[in-house]
């Protein structure tokens, strides 16, 4: 043998280390790959795979029996979306979501806030838990502080509270309270169009300033306007208990936090 020649034990195998495939398709991190080919989730086609194994082009990557594809990485994000950003996935729209975030993920918003309002929205890649979030009769509070153009008075709250004829229907019953002179907080559990600012208009008050602080048990928090983070397990175990099992531990954290936080009903009403 030559000396420029290679042992075949040195050769590099063809195709790609399985952990890198499933991280670099979006699947799940290296370190998550590792511990999911340890468990015998992953199979390379129809054979259970091993640490070692290796991907081709053309291989058949599935994890727990489903093609690997469909088991990509679910993003859920927290955003404080400032004034001025849309909330639609057109990207052809100045100012729109999509390109503010500049995700690595194709993500979307779940439900909307006004261009002219901001706070918490959440963005995800998970489609299924978009209608589990938004549609009203399953009660999901959204809370909000509004600061409107003159002073706040018991009457007007009292008159909130007890739903608003707007867009050809009545608002569902509500929480509301003082926070200061000209703000007050507000709880909705639907998300009709501009349901806030048409129901101030209603009573001849005009919403100087809007900001949604909480989705069910997600906290907007410190989060500084602009920026975003993940949310945890123990937020998705509470925002959706149904759709997320998660260990007793996370659950319990989940339970503990929406225990502690202090409930609108518990706050004084209009």
């Amino acid at each position: 043998m030559s000396q420029d020649a290679v042992e075949p034990t040195d050769m590099v195998a063809p195709g790609t280390r399985l952990n890198k495939w499933l991280a670099e398709t979006g699947v799940c991190s290296r370190r998550e790959a590792d511990a999911w080919i340890a468990a015998g989730r992953i199979g390379v086609n129809g054979a259970v795979a091993s640490l070692g194994t290796r991907v081709l082009s053309d291989d058949a990557v599935t994890v727990d029996g489903l093609p690997a594809q469909a088991a990509r990485r679910k993003i859920y994000l927290a955003l404080h979306k400032p004034i001025g950003v849309e909330c639609t996935t057109d990207r052809r729209v100045a100012g729109n979501i999509i390109d503010f975030v500049g995700h690595s993920e194709r993500v979307f918003p779940v439900g909307r806030l006004d261009r002219d309002s901001e706070g918490l929205i959440l963005l995800t890649n998970d489609g299924d838990i978009v209608n589990a979030l938004l549609r009203a009769e399953h009660g999901h509070e959204k809370e909000y502080l509004v600061e409107v153009d003159r002073p706040v008075t018991p009457a007007f709250l009292a008159a909130l509270s007890q739903g608003v004829p707007i867009l050809d229907t009545v608002t569902l019953p509500c929480h509301t309270w003082v926070v200061g002179k000209n703000t007050f907080g507000i709880v909705l559990t639907q998300g009709l169009n501009r349901q806030i600012r048409r129901m101030c208009e209603y009573f001849d008050y005009t919403v100087r300033r809007l900001r949604r602080v909480r989705v069910v048990n997600v906290e907007l928090g410190a989060l500084p306007a602009g920026r975003w983070r993940d949310l945890t397990a123990a937020e998705l175990a509470g925002l959706l208990p149904d759709r997320f099992a998660t260990p007793a531990a996370t659950v319990a954290e989940a339970q503990a936090l929406l225990k502690t936080r202090k409930t609108p009903s518990s706050r004084p009403r209009g």
